[in-house]
């Protein structure tokens, strides 16, 4: 241990010529440097803080109060991420009520990404996750698709979206009306297919290889194909029950749907006399 051997180190040097201010000074420190290695390493685990659930909580619900012809659902995902589930066509009028909102002021664009998942009659999703420096909260906003239907870009609001819905468009073939250059971003000229989509082959439909004889990169169809993939989409955390509240990752927890203020209000107005 590096305790002993300094000790040791300080026993046999202890005469008076040898000995200074500065080296106890260092020594001491390395001693409880030493003894704070020493003991016992405690592992952490992350824990939600209750009362900003209880605020995001709040807030999803006054969201969905405000904008219920969109808002179809509000959910927690990994215990405090506040996800809102929007339809389509309010992509525009949720995005700005959350920048332009004095009770939201989420003004900073943090990404956006796709989500395909084939069994689903609107395979796709846009997943958006904005940032509030005011009250220090994070949301994501999702919404989805289907190959045809395209999405309003949200670049006249956050113009920092470009890019991403450009490689949204890439990866997925999502379209995003009235973006201003909507092409692709990541893929080579002349790309065919969409690499993020499930049933995108992972060999590709072509290969580059040096021609000798042409003296240059020539394109040909791959000779490896692929077989046929079966999707599993379930998850443990879904499959077994006893588990779904032992992590953070074990599912959504909903806040709020689609038509439960309405009927709130309804049966408020049925029991007055």
């Amino acid at each position: 241990m590096l305790s002993l051997a300094i000790r040791r180190f300080v026993v046999q040097h202890s005469n008076g010529t040898f000995m200074s201010t500065n080296f106890v000074a260092t020594s001491s420190n390395l001693l409880l440097m030493d003894q704070e290695n020493d003991k016992e390493k405690i592992g952490t685990k992350y824990v939600i803080d209750e009362k900003k659930r209880k605020k995001l909580t709040l807030f999803g619900q006054y969201v969905a109060a405000c904008m219920p012809k969109f808002v179809q659902q509000v959910q927690f995902a990994g215990g405090d991420e506040l996800e809102v589930l929007i339809h389509p066509t309010g992509v525009l009028p949720v995005m700005a009520f959350l920048k332009g909102h004095h009770s939201a002021q989420f003004t900073n664009f943090i990404f956006a990404c796709g989500l395909d998942v084939p069994t689903r009659k609107n395979r796709f999703e846009v997943i958006y996750a904005l940032l509030s420096h005011r009250f220090n909260a994070r949301i994501r906003v999702r919404t989805y698709t289907d190959e045809v239907a395209p999405i309003d870009s949200i670049t006249p609001i956050f113009s920092g979206a470009e890019w991403y819905e450009r490689e949204i468009y890439d990866m997925y073939g999502v379209w995003f009306n009235n973006h201003p250059d909507l092409r692709r971003i990541l893929t080579d000229y002349g790309f065919e297919g969409h690499p993020q989509r499930k049933d995108f082959p992972l060999s590709g439909y072509v290969e580059l290889r040096w021609d000798h004889e042409l003296n240059r990169v020539i394109y040909e169809p791959t000779e490896m194909t692929q077989e046929f993939r079966k999707f599993d989409l379930n998850t443990p955390w879904e499959v077994f029950p006893a588990f779904r509240d032992e992590s953070i990752t074990s599912g959504y927890n909903v806040i709020q749907k689609a038509g439960e203020i309405e009927a709130k209000k309804l049966d408020d107005a049925s029991k007055k006399p």
